[in-house]
């Protein structure tokens, strides 16, 4: 519902569209190999609505993501049990740099982070930050500032920082950082990701 209420247009991802099913959401597409999708989905959904791409290259959600022209999208049901899975959704991200995309998961929201970016949470809130590739930067609002810190996939990692002001400044000298906050901070990453982006009403909460 969190993500229905900020992303009403559900695209399901190969067998993502039995899930969209299941939860009585008839996705306006359904993109991927199909390796996965079941008779009974493809049965329930308007042909014109499977877009098929057979190719082994990529995976289903990069298929889906490059195929996608929105504001952002939210990416849900990619943080489950398999890990390959997870880390495959991270790569995606950060080969789709033109595509605003952050994954819901039950307990994290997470994104990549752009050169710059301004959030504004609430002292105390959890903010981590994990590195796809060497990268440098500067912090405000932090308990832990990174200024100075090299931060690589088998290096420095910036596991569990705390945020001790409401405003929250990060700075990188280029792309690759991975930001995690608390799933309860998805408007927050939202107003800083998608210019003008408005919360809905009823979930102007902080």
């Amino acid at each position: 519902m969190q993500a229905l209420r900020r992303a009403p247009d559900v695209v399901a991802v190969d067998g993502g569209a039995d899930a969209a099913l299941a939860a009585g959401l008839n996705p306006l597409a359904v993109i991927g190999d199909f390796d996965s999708i079941s008779d009974a989905a493809r049965a329930a959904i308007d042909p014109a609505r499977l877009h098929p791409i057979p190719e082994q290259a990529t995976t289903d959600f990069d298929k889906a993501l490059r195929s996608v022209t929105a504001p952002f999208v939210l990416g849900v049901g990619f943080q489950g049990a398999r890990l390959d899975h997870g880390l495959a959704a991270l790569n995606t991200m950060l080969r789709r740099p033109d595509r605003t995309c952050l994954l819901l998961g039950p307990a994290d929201v997470i994104f990549h982070a752009p050169p710059r970016l301004r959030l504004t949470l609430a002292p105390g809130d959890r903010l981590s930050l994990f590195p796809m590739r060497s990268v440098t930067g500067q912090s405000r609002g932090l308990h832990w500032p990174i200024d100075g810190l090299d931060f690589a996939p088998d290096g420095m990692i910036g596991t569990s920082n705390r945020v001790c002001e409401s405003a929250v400044e990060l700075m990188f000298d280029g792309p690759g950082m991975i930001v995690i906050l608390p799933r309860a901070r998805l408007d927050s990453a939202l107003r800083a990701l998608v210019p003008g982006w408005r919360a809905p009403r009823a979930a102007r909460v902080g």
